[in-house]
């Protein structure tokens, strides 16, 4: 199984499903969701959609017939998206290092930072010894263990040069016959490290040299000390006085160099302090931001609902009348008629009005497409008596006569309907609650007579009913 994704034992809990990589089952690593809606790791599809033959989503392999499987099941890198959302929500998984003996604890975001820097971590020798070591132990290793960090005499110069560094060892004695042949090291495009002077064989391109000097500065200190202590050992040993002067120019050289490094070391860390806290004050301002948006959204949202339910009082005040008698202006007749025939919207209810300043209050409810015995071939039209204000000391059951009207608006035929209140019904006791069951007539006005071009109950899309209560029971 690849490593590509993240180990899972660095989670503080234990991971959702939906964190994991569908191949290497670890925690996805630059997630991208593929068409068939499953995620992995940016270089687990890579990997995957890279063979040569048609590769089908383990997951959706699993769980269907093989018969069954779509295109869409296909893995093909060029069709699938980064997962914005869950690479987000990885981000911020609390974490800790891999290795017992460090301490160290954050979020998920930060664990590649620290691992470039961790002591604990393992790290392949820069020499090419091809030993793994932890950081912390690389100058221990450098100097006591590593073959390739041993010098050897060139058998032709006598230049001491490290095992590692033969292959590229342009010997002085051997003339110009390695440089015909096209020996003279790697070609252009590649630079030395800083410290090839004092033993690094890294050579690569600026991003990979940068890369490399922030992660070896251990190495690097090592190998100082190692030619400072060799240096030593043969400023002891040489009694040639140009000896002696060229060992004392090269320590001073190893001096500037530390000097350098250091200097550089403690700019990283103060930068790297001066990031952490910007970083900290910017999450800060960010949640304070958000904070502040969320306010505003609530703000905002109880502003349109009181606008809302003062245009709806507004309304209800501007329509509502105080004489018994109301008439209802319904518009767009030839939507609400259609909504009615396919169930969207059965009924409409009218604006409240009252029989007397301080009367009895009621409602109109209609049925465009009819209701009852009147489904599908009448409008159907109820009076509803609401709970008022005044109920305390009006009397009841409710007995006053009501009398619907559809009005012909070139006042020729009218439709008229009317009745008397049943004092049994619980439609005409006092309301306990907003509004009584309505009751009326089913039968009010056949749709054929409503639509029929013959008479103007409907004139631009727009009809009116009348409602009268009579003043005496």
């Amino acid at each position: 199984m690849n490593d590509y994704g993240y180990p899972k034992v660095i989670c503080n809990d234990v991971p959702e499903r939906k964190y994991l990589c569908c191949h290497c089952e670890n925690i996805l690593r630059k997630a991208v969701q593929t068409m068939c809606g499953h995620r992995y790791c940016a270089q687990c599809l890579s990997r995957l959609a890279s063979s040569t033959n048609r590769t089908i989503c383990p997951k959706c392999r699993e769980g269907e017939d093989p018969s069954s499987l779509s295109e869409e099941c296909v893995l093909i890198e060029e069709k699938s998206f980064s997962d914005v959302a869950i690479n987000k929500e990885i981000s911020e998984l609390k974490v800790h290092c891999a290795t017992s003996e460090c301490t160290w604890a954050g979020v998920l975001k930060d664990y590649d930072d620290h691992r470039n820097l961790c002591d604990y971590t393992e790290i392949q020798c820069h020499t090419g010894c091809g030993q793994m070591v932890r950081r912390k132990h690389l100058a221990d290793h450098l100097e006591n263990e590593c073959p390739n960090n041993k010098t050897n005499l060139c058998p032709k110069c006598s230049q001491r040069i490290r095992p590692n560094e033969l292959p590229r060892h342009v010997c002085p004695k051997r003339g110009s016959e390695d440089q015909k042949k096209g020996k003279n090291g790697p070609g252009s495009g590649k630079e030395k490290c800083v410290f090839s002077q004092v033993g690094c064989s890294f050579r690569g391109i600026k991003e990979k040299l940068k890369e490399h000097e922030k992660s070896s500065s251990s190495a690097h200190l090592a190998l100082l000390l190692s030619v400072v202590a060799e240096q030593g050992s043969k400023k002891k040993k040489d009694t040639s006085h140009q000896q002696s002067d060229e060992l004392e120019q090269r320590i001073q050289v190893t001096e500037n160099i530390l000097t350098v490094l250091n200097r550089e070391m403690e700019n990283m860390h103060a930068q790297l302090a001066s990031e952490r806290e910007q970083n900290v004050v910017r999450q800060r301002r960010m949640r304070a931001m958000e904070h502040k948006i969320d306010s505003y959204h609530h703000a905002l949202a109880m502003k349109d609902v009181q606008i809302n339910e003062l245009s709806l009082r507004l309304q209800a005040l501007e329509q509502a009348t105080y004489d018994g008698v109301f008439v209802w202006r319904i518009t767009n007749l030839t939507q609400r008629c259609q909504d009615a025939i396919n169930g969207q919207s059965t009924s409409l209810y009218s604006p409240a009005f009252y029989s007397a300043k301080y009367g009895y209050k009621a409602c109109l409810r209609i049925y465009l497409n009819g209701d009852g015995a009147g489904r599908g071939t009448h409008v159907s039209l109820f009076f509803a008596v609401m709970k008022g204000e005044y109920d305390a000391f009006l009397f009841w059951p409710f007995k006053h006569k009501v009398t619907f009207m559809l009005l012909d608006q070139s006042n020729r035929e009218h439709i008229l309907d009317a009745f008397r209140p049943d004092y049994t019904s619980a439609s005409f006791q006092r309301p306990i609650a907003d509004m009584n069951i309505a009751s009326g007539c089913p039968l009010f006005c056949p749709l054929a007579k409503l639509h029929s071009p013959t008479y103007n109950y409907v004139k631009e899309d727009t009809m009116f009913i009348r409602c009268i209560i009579e003043s005496n029971p």
